[in-house]
């Protein structure tokens, strides 16, 4: 196995792990969807229902992706959006340190990273990916190096800019 093959098994576990609790939490814990709409309202995000429901299903359905490594920079891109979102949307104001009040943005900002990371990676030699690009699958060839980033990137920070643009209204104070 190469370095690059074990990198990506790596990141694409811990990235799989963080999602699929990130979700599961949203849906079932705490205050449920519910829970997490009122949330989204309450920074801006509206209507804050349905983008819960959007982003429980994105963290919920980019989990397996990344665990099979199956179109590993289009999963990476939807851990992209999520988190892009919700660095602007709410950790951005508090500084950089999670233990900051309002939590600041180091864990977001390392997810988002990772995830560009993982998008120009690949899902590597144990992935579905590989699977399918040994397949003849141009697909999965085409979705490599820095045509994977450049997927992750576009796909992943166009849908978080356009939720932003279009649905993101910061209460403004004072």
């Amino acid at each position: 196995m190469r370095n690059v093959d074990i990198a990506s098994i790596l990141l694409r576990a811990a990235l799989a792990i963080t999602m699929f609790a990130h979700g599961w939490n949203h849906a079932f814990r705490g205050g449920k969807l519910a829970g997490t709409g009122r949330w989204f309202e309450s920074i801006g995000i509206r209507p804050g229902r349905v983008h819960a429901l959007l982003a429980t299903l994105t963290e919920l359905g980019v989990a397996p992706l990344l665990a099979l490594g199956l179109l590993t920079p289009l999963a990476a891109a939807g851990v992209l959006g999520v988190m892009v979102v919700a660095l602007i949307a709410n950790h951005l104001k508090n500084g950089y340190f999670i233990f900051r009040p309002g939590e600041g943005y180091e864990y977001v900002l390392f997810i988002t990273l990772t995830a560009l990371a993982l998008g120009a990676l690949g899902g590597g030699g144990w992935s579905l990916d590989r699977l399918l690009a040994d397949h003849s699958s141009d697909l999965a060839r085409w979705l490599a190096g820095w045509r994977g980033l450049g997927v992750t990137a576009l796909a992943g920070g166009g849908g978080a800019g356009l939720l932003l643009v279009t649905c993101w209204r910061p209460n403004r104070t004072g």
